[in-house]
């Protein structure tokens, strides 16, 4: 298993030969403000060369949990961060996945900002990728720093490398706004 770092990335396809099913498990904790957890939520942008989300398809979250090309499903809305293991899931059939899409991102969104909860107070938010024909830990990425300023956070990006090569890179991009600020910018 491997441990990445902010902004690195590995080649998904050299690591793992004829690797197709990847699960992404993402997983955070957080403080109870007024007896309340914060309510992260994950979401996939699917973009193109443009770097934009083609159509209303490929933008997968809560409320429409499978791609538009079948390669990506979300497993369900957890209400908080309380869970042994991740929090939230999502399935990605890198074959499925539309010649028309470059890049996979994973966001996750404090869906209940508004009563004080930020990346400021939610911690160990992490993202770890499986094989998920034998389940398998492939790589992790853990966020080390804190963002209070933020409330949503591009946390992991898939892309497309040369000859078809898929790869996976660490990232941080932290937005306040929620969900929409980083809707704003891919659509």
């Amino acid at each position: 298993m491997i441990s990445l770092e902010k902004k690195t990335s590995i080649s998904l396809t050299k690591q793992v030969p004829g690797l197709n099913n990847v699960r992404a498990g993402l997983s955070w904790d957080s403080q109870t403000i007024n007896g309340k957890e914060a309510d992260a939520d994950v979401s996939v942008f699917m973009l193109d060369a443009n770097s934009k989300i083609p159509s209303e398809g490929y933008f997968v979250f809560y409320n429409n949990l499978k791609s538009a090309d079948g390669a990506v499903v979300h497993n369900g809305d957890a209400r908080s961060g309380d869970a042994d293991g991740d929090d939230e899931s999502v399935n990605i059939t890198l074959s499925k996945i539309s010649p028309d899409i470059n890049f996979i991102l994973l966001a996750v969104s404090i869906h209940n900002s508004n009563e004080g909860f930020n990346f400021g107070n939610t911690k160990n938010a992490k993202i770890r990728l499986f094989n998920e024909d034998n389940g398998v830990q492939i790589c992790e990425f853990k966020l080390m720093e804190e963002h209070p300023d933020a409330d949503s956070i591009i946390i992991g990006s898939f892309f497309r490398g040369e000859q078809g090569e898929w790869k996976f890179e660490a990232m941080v991009n932290s937005f306040n706004g929620g969900l929409q600020a980083c809707l704003q910018v891919y659509s």
